[in-house]
């Protein structure tokens, strides 16, 4: 049985351990929130040591893996103790605040024999991963445009307290919204040359952006552009849709399902010439458990099977975690270019 451990038990750390606790190779022995009342209520009701400092935690517990589920202004010094005491870490999007704070982590866990995975949770989304397929398969030939929108009614009112609406403690739609975007377009397509007329704009937030658009150019003429909005009250939750566009054809897809279309008879069995309508329930693997979605079960098995298997994290690393943080830097350089 692998000794884990959970550091901040907010919605994602309860999210991870409800997932995680009834997986066959798990036992969790400790959570750690600066919370004293929540902590107190868990060791309560939960046969399990709670800690309000993580230090003080993971030197105690003797752990073989710790899930960071903290705001990310403290996503570095969490990754980066848990990596010298030599521990696997799967730690929540985004990876850091900066490109300088996720190198020095990329840095440190290279060469250990270390499990390491960012919770960039739809690249194991299953109509993403189907997506995934046809795009390494050619389906659409050489791609021309794509277009990624985002939207939900994360924040609708000034929000003045809390992390998300301070920039240092990574608030703001950018961050912890945005993120998950922009890493699926460097997942499905790959990441930009260029960034170029991008905007933040505030509707609600005084200190943060609640929307952004931007436009990704690659040198091979392929063309992107980002929409995102986490202010809109007319989603009921989170919503994806990309649209993918290419000398052979085009995909939209979304959450649950896509539809792709073929100019000519495609080389691909199950398809045809012109629309191809495919529903998640055509070709959904099932979880052990499910919260959420299937895919927040499928990410920490995975990160599990890793260290189970001693194998290398090829989906989601805390090197892949970098490259997003990075193209959310160049965002930010390239909009404070048009400020008004």
């Amino acid at each position: 049985m692998l000794r884990g451990a959970i550091i901040g038990f907010g919605r994602m750390g309860l999210t991870h351990f409800s997932i995680l606790n009834n997986h066959p190779e798990v036992n969790f022995v400790a959570v750690c929130d600066p919370s004293s009342f929540l902590m107190k209520n868990i060791s309560k009701y939960a046969d399990i040591e709670t800690f309000q400092d993580y230090r003080k935690m993971i030197d105690k517990m003797d752990l073989d893996f710790v899930i960071v589920a903290t705001p990310t202004g403290a996503h570095a010094e969490n990754v980066k103790y848990a990596i010298e005491k030599g521990l696997h870490v799967f730690v929540e999007k985004p990876f850091s605040l900066n490109s300088t704070q996720g190198r020095e982590l990329v840095d440190l866990v290279g060469g250990k024999d270390i499990v390491n995975q960012v919770g960039y949770v739809v690249r194991f989304n299953d109509v993403f991963l189907e997506v995934k397929k046809l795009l390494d398969a050619g389906a659409l030939g050489d791609l021309i445009t794509f277009k990624m929108e985002m939207h939900g009614p994360t924040l609708l009112k000034d929000a003045k307290s809390g992390w998300r609406s301070k920039k240092k403690e990574g608030g703001g739609c950018l961050y912890d919204f945005a993120s998950h975007s922009i890493d699926l377009i460097n997942y499905l397509v790959g990441v930009p040359d260029e960034i170029t007329g991008s905007v933040l704009q505030s509707i609600h937030s005084v200190d943060v952006e609640d929307a952004i658009s931007s436009t990704f150019l690659y040198k091979n003429n392929l063309r992107g552009n980002l929409l995102v909005n986490w202010s809109e009250p007319s989603y009921r939750k989170p919503a994806y849709k990309m649209e993918i566009f290419g000398r052979k054809g085009k995909i939209v897809a979304d959450l649950h399902a896509y539809k792709v279309f073929f100019r000519d008879e495609p080389e691909l069995d199950g398809f045809n010439q012109g629309w191809n309508q495919c529903y998640v329930t055509d070709f959904v693997e099932p979880v052990r458990f499910y919260v959420r979605g299937f895919e927040f079960t499928r990410q920490l098995d995975h990160f599990i099977a890793c260290i189970v298997n001693k194998s290398a994290n090829k989906v989601c690393s805390f090197a892949d975690g970098l490259k997003t943080d990075t193209v959310i830097e160049r965002i930010v350089e390239d909009a404070a270019k048009r400020r008004f």
